[in-house]
C-alpha cells in the first residue's frame, strides 16, 4: 500500500478509500483538491466530479448512482448514493479457468479424526440435538453435566455440546419449513465432528424423533440414540437417561485418535459479518486467496449469504461450470426477490448499521467485498439451505446473511471449520465445527485480539500484499484443523450460535 491517504482500487474509479480518517480541509495532492468533508476510515471520497445520475464505480463495478451532483474531494456515501438496479449478463462460464490442483502426494496435510465412513472431522465433540423447543431445556441440563472436571478422563473428546432449537412444533407439516429443519438436524447428526449424538424430543411436537430419524435416512446405534420425554418419565428422568447415555458413548469417543490427512477433507465455511470499507480490501481477498490455494489442495470453500452476492452475482456466474449450475444461482436470487418483496431487508439495499458506520452504503457495495472470500475458481454447484455437499471445489450454499443462521446451515451441510471476516469486529463462535475470525483493520484487530484470530489489516499497513497473507490463513487453516483452539473456542463461545433458518408461517 502506498503513503497516500486514499486508495484507488481500479484506474476506472471514480471513488477512492480513505486508509485512515481524514478532515475537512485536508489537502489531497492526487485530486488536486481539498477535503469537502470530514472522513471516517474505509469511507469514499470522490475522485473527480460526478454528475446526478452518473454510475458511481468501485473496483470497476456499479454500486449506485450520484443522487446529485458531486464534486472532487466530496464526501461520498449513502447521503449522495442512490441504488438503482440494472441489467447484468450472467455470462455463464465466460471467466471459468482451470485449477492447477496439486498432485496428492504434494497436497497439504492436518491431524484429523477419521470416522468409519471415511469422512473427518476437526474436532471430536458428543453432540444433543433438541427435536424441538420443549426439549431444549432437558439437553442442556445433560450437557452442562459434562464439566471439564467429569471430562478429565476422556482427554481427546472435546465437549458435550447441546444444539437446542426453537422451532419443531406449531409450524406447518409438511412444509419447506419443515422440511429444512429436519435436514438442519440431520446434517449435525452426521457431521464428522461429532463422535457420538442423542436426539432428544418431547413426544406430542409435530417433529416427530422417529420419523426425523426415519425421513433422514439416520440409523440408530450405540452412537446415534434418541429419547421422547413423554416416554421416558419426563424431566428429571431424561436427564438422567440422557448422562447415562453420554456416559455409555465417551469411551467410544475417546478411543478416536488424530491421524494425518490430505488437506482435501478440509470444508470451510465462508462468512463474514459487521463488515467495513477495508474488508474487501484486506480480509475478504485475502480469505479468497486462501480458498484458491485450499482448492489446488483439494478442498472445499462454502460461500453463503445469497442477499450479499445481490448486484455481483454476475461475478459468480461467469465462473459457473455449467449454464445450468449458474441458474441455478440465478434462481435462488429470484426466489431471494420474492421472498423480502415489500420488507426494509438487506436484499432490498439496506444494510446493518454497523455496516454502514464502517463505509458500506448499501448491498451491492457490501457484496463486491463479500464474493471476494470465494477467491477465483470455478463455482461447481449450488445447494440449497444444508444440503449434503457432496462436490469439492468452489461452491455455494443458499442462506440469509444473518451469520449464525448461515453458519448452522454450512455446518450442517459439512462445513468443518468456519472462516469469517469482519471490519468492525464480530464475537462470534460455533460448535462443532470451529470458527477463525479474520481482522480487516489492525486498530480493530488490537482492539478486540482476544476475539481476533488473524489480523488482515497487515496488507493495509504494507506489512504483506493479499497473496502472503492468503498463503498465513491457509497455515492457520491447518493448524486450527489439526486442533489448535481458535479464538473463540478459547472464550467458550459456539453454545449460543447453533440458529436453523426460520421460514414460513407459524401457526
Amino acid at each position: 500500500m502506498s503513503k497516500s491517504p486514499l486508495i484507488r482500487l481500479h484506474p476506472a474509479d471514480n471513488v477512492l478509500v480513505a486508509k485512515v480518517p481524514l478532515a475537512l480541509g485536508d489537502t489531497l495532492p492526487e485530486l488536486g483538491a481539498r477535503l469537502r468533508g470530514q472522513v471516517p476510515a474505509g469511507h469514499k471520497v470522490a475522485a473527480r466530479a460526478i454528475a446526478k445520475g452518473e454510475p458511481v464505480r468501485k473496483y470497476n463495478a456499479v454500486i449506485g448512482v450520484a443522487a446529485r451532483d458531486i464534486e472532487p474531494g466530496d464526501y461520498v456515501h449513502s447521503h449522495n448514493l442512490e441504488l438503482v438496479d440494472f441489467d447484468r449478463d450472467p455470462g455463464f462460464g465466460l471467466d471459468v479457468r482451470d485449477v492447477d490442483y496439486l498432485p496428492e502426494e504434494k497436497r497439504a496435510r492436518f491431524m484429523g479424526y477419521v470416522r468409519p465412513d471415511g469422512r473427518v472431522g476437526t474436532r471430536n465433540f458428543i453432540g444433543i440435538l433438541s427435536s424441538v423447543n420443549c426439549s431444549g431445556t432437558v439437553i442442556r441440563k445433560i450437557a452442562a453435566h459434562f464439566t471439564p472436571e467429569r471430562l478429565k478422563d476422556f482427554p481427546n473428546v472435546d465437549g458435550v455440546a447441546a444444539f437446542v432449537q426453537t422451532t419443531g412444533c406449531g409450524m406447518s407439516s409438511p412444509s419447506p419449513h419443515f422440511d429444512l429443519l429436519r435436514r438442519t438436524l440431520a446434517g449435525y447428526a452426521r457431521h464428522p465432528n461429532l463422535a457420538g449424538v442423542l436426539v432428544v424430543g418431547l413426544g406430542c411436537e409435530r417433529n416427530q424423533v422417529a420419523d426425523l430419524i426415519a425421513s433422514q435416512g439416520l440409523e440408530r446405534g450405540p452412537l446415534l440414540q434418541t429419547m421422547v420425554m413423554q416416554e421416558v418419565g419426563g424431566t428429571q428422568e431424561t436427564i438422567e437417561a440422557g448422562i447415562r447415555a453420554i456416559e455409555a458413548m465417551l469411551p467410544h469417543a475417546n478411543a478416536c485418535r488424530r491421524q494425518s490427512v490430505p488437506a482435501s477433507h478440509i470444508k470451510i465455511g465462508l462468512e463474514c459479518g459487521g463488515s467495513d470499507g477495508f474488508s474487501g480490501i484486506t480480509a475478504n481477498p485475502a480469505l479468497g486467496a486462501a480458498m484458491d490455494i485450499l482448492v489446488r489442495h483439494g478442498g472445499t470453500a462454502i460461500l453463503s449469504e445469497t442477499p450479499e452476492i445481490h448486484g455481483v452475482e454476475y461475478m459468480l456466474t461467469r465462473r459457473a461450470v455449467t449454464p445450468q449450475v449458474g441458474q441455478k444461482l440465478l434462481d435462488r436470487l429470484a426466489w431471494w426477490e420474492e421472498y423480502t418483496r415489500g420488507h426494509n431487508g438487506q436484499f432490498n439495499g439496506v444494510v446493518g448499521p454497523g455496516n454502514q458506520a464502517g463505509g458500506l452504503a448499501n448491498i451491492f457495495e457490501k457484496s463486491l467485498g463479500s464474493a471476494m472470500k470465494a477467491g477465483t475458481t470455478p463455482l461447481r454447484a449450488v445447494y440449497e439451505y444444508a444440503e449434503p455437499i457432496d462436490e469439492s471445489g468452489f461452491v455455494f450454499m443458499d442462506s440469509p446473511g444473518y451469520d449464525p443462521v448461515a453458519a448452522t446451515g454450512q455446518i450442517a451441510s459439512g462445513a468443518n471449520l468456519i472462516c469469517f471476516t469482519t471490519g468492525r469486529g464480530s464475537m462470534f463462535g460455533s460448535k462443532p465445527a470451529p470458527t477463525i475470525k479474520l481482522a480487516s483493520n489492525t486498530p480493530m484487530y488490537q482492539r478486540l485480539k482476544n476475539d481476533m484470530d488473524i489480523n488482515c489489516g497487515a496488507i493495509l499497513d504494507g506489512e504483506v500484499d493479499v497473496p502472503q497473507m492468503g498463503e498465513r490463513i491457509f497455515q492457520a487453516i491447518l493448524a486450527h484443523a489439526s486442533g489448535e483452539p481458535t479464538k473463540s473456542e478459547q472464550l467458550g463461545l459456539g453454545d449460543e450460535e447453533f440458529v436453523p433458518w426460520h421460514l414460513g408461517i407459524v401457526s
